[in-house]
């Protein structure tokens, strides 16, 4: 018999499993899909010259994860390559913002769209500099963060905690307006803040936006050489190395509980499989409570709050073979890895209420990647690896647009909406559609059928939002991976912090499982007095 079943052969359920398979737990991972990875997987499927990656591709939170560090990947043979920018957006008028890793470069870059955001951005890093360090621990710690937050509160002393909180609170386009003048600045935190679902009215959108420009200033937005599956790979060989094994195509029916504790969980194929210590579930917590796991064995209060979870946009993704480069009116974009195709805050608020009405947007607002520009091994010298995604309605009740789309997501549909796509890009590249080889097109459909988290192509395991963050995630409690269950521990994105290739929630639930984490009462009493040794550190101090 193992130890521990873990359920999903994504990025967290392979760092949960590679965790307990370090303190000498025998692991045993069951995954549904033919091959591991879950969101983090490439192919050849677009063109055979091609490396494209099928889900996620840029890796900032990986890179500043402290989970993922100590694992030493590296030492399975992983490496990472950056683009030469970070990322851009370029504007309408043929100016672009551009975010580099060097704070001093992008300072003129911004100042160059409008005079003084490049010192109002040098601040901003000076503000990350103090606070960045803390603040990822924090993140990537469960609930609560005891040492981070106590460290936050002695580096911040006086009222600075309290304005930081404000401005994470923020929605990004007010903290785009309260510090800076021009256009550009306001873009970057803006589309950094899409990267989930906060449009630019959403509380803690202005958090998550300069989170994710602070960190692409610090660590970049690097990717793995040779594409995703690279990081995958080193994580299911660390495991190996270790003892754990994975077994694909093995899609896991139903949790078996007993006495209110995970004994084992069964198979499709109508295998059971005990689990000595713990089942860990790198499944989405819609698809734990109520699904794998039966009703009768939770509380009433807990099949309740589910019903009022959220889950974050859909999504609509499209992989390009092209023969050349893309080619920018703003030639800025051409270094970037990661380009934002977006006119303006304006622009963005416009998308936003669109996918709020249940409309699919008539000018999306585009991500696009420049996977060769990031890592050359991906294509042939002088040609691109290319992706673009944008944000959906999950409920779609019309079509902004005048292409009559309705949500069926049929093959005229899909087809639609990867043109609608291609000449979004083509406004700010002319020409872009001839250089395309070949394209696959991924809608909501297609992307849920190749992870089930992915629920139509919900990316972070539900709403980003700040009523499902922290101890609100997934539903009001602890924010930890504890379940009603005992020996079952959510590992997943929807456990907090959410999305994200980080590992946090798998290594959290690894922990939890492992008793090396302090019960939630004792953490916050903790804290409590860790704060109020701050306090008195910070009241001698202002003497």
């Amino acid at each position: 018999m193992t130890d521990a079943v873990v359920i999903g052969a994504g990025p967290n359920g392979l760092v949960a499993a590679n965790l307990l398979a370090d303190r000498g737990w025998s692991v045993e991972v069951l995954e549904a899909q033919p091959e591991p990875g879950g969101g983090v997987r490439s192919d050849r499927a677009v063109h055979p010259d091609f490396v494209n990656d099928l889900f996620s591709s840029f890796y900032p939170l990986s890179a500043a994860s402290p989970v993922i560090e100590a694992l030493r990947l590296e030492e399975e043979g992983l490496r990472w390559s950056h683009a030469p920018q970070v990322l851009a957006n370029p504007l309408p008028d043929g100016r672009c913002a551009v975010l580099h890793q060097n704070a001093e470069a992008t300072a003129e870059s911004l100042d160059a769209l409008a005079a003084g955001d490049g010192a109002a951005w040098r601040a901003q890093c000076e503000t990350w500099d103090r606070v960045g360090a803390d603040l990822v621990r924090a993140l990537f710690t469960t609930m609560p963060p005891v040492r981070a937050l106590a460290a936050l509160g002695l580096r911040l002393r006086g009222g600075g905690a309290l304005r930081l909180a404000r401005s994470m609170l923020l929605p990004v386009r007010r903290l785009g307006e309260e510090e800076f003048s021009g256009e550009g600045a306001r873009l970057l935190l803006a589309g950094n803040a899409l990267h989930a679902d906060l449009g630019p009215e959403s509380a803690v959108g202005g958090g998550f936006g300069w989170l994710m420009s602070m960190l692409g200033q610090d660590v970049g937005f690097p990717v793995p050489v040779g594409g995703a599956n690279a990081l995958t790979d080193a994580l299911v060989g660390r495991l190996g190395r270790r003892g754990g094994v994975v077994r694909c195509g093995e899609r896991v029916t139903e949790i078996v509980v007993e006495r209110g504790r995970a004994v084992a969980v069964r198979t499709a194929g109508g295998d059971t499989v005990p689990a000595r210590r713990a089942v860990l579930a790198d499944v989405s917590a819609p698809a734990l409570y109520g699904g794998l796991v039966a009703p009768e064995h939770l509380p009433s209060q807990v099949l309740d709050d589910m019903r009022r979870f959220q889950w974050d946009f859909a999504t609509f993704k499209v992989d390009w073979a092209l023969d050349s480069p893309i080619p920018w009116r703003a030639g800025a974009a051409g270094g970037a890895g990661t380009v934002h195709l977006a006119d303006s805050v304006d622009d963005l608020t416009r998308f936003a209420a669109q996918i709020a009405m249940g409309l699919v947007p008539d000018r999306p607002f585009v991500l696009l990647g420049q996977m060769t520009t990031a890592d050359p091994t991906r294509s042939p010298a002088g040609t691109e690896s290319a992706w673009a995604y944008t944000h959906l309605p999950r409920d779609i009740r019309g079509d902004a647009g005048d292409g009559g789309l309705t949500g069926s997501w049929d093959a005229a549909e899909r087809e639609i909406m990867a043109d609608r796509i291609e000449q979004r890009v083509e406004e700010f590249a002319p020409g872009f559609r001839a250089r395309v080889l070949n394209r696959r097109v991924l809608a909501p459909p297609t992307l849920q059928s190749a992870d089930a988290n992915l629920s139509e192509g919900a990316l972070n395991g539900g709403t980003t939002a700040l009523h499902q963050q922290a101890v609100f995630r997934p539903i009001p409690g602890t924010g930890r991976p504890e379940t009603p269950v005992r020996g079952l521990y959510l590992a997943s994105a929807s456990a907090h912090p959410g999305g994200g290739v980080h590992g946090a929630p798998g290594a959290n639930a690894a922990q939890a499982a492992l008793g090396v984490r302090r019960s939630f009462a004792d953490a916050m009493a903790l804290l409590q007095r860790s704060l109020a040794r701050g306090s008195g550190a910070a009241a001698v101090g202002n003497r």
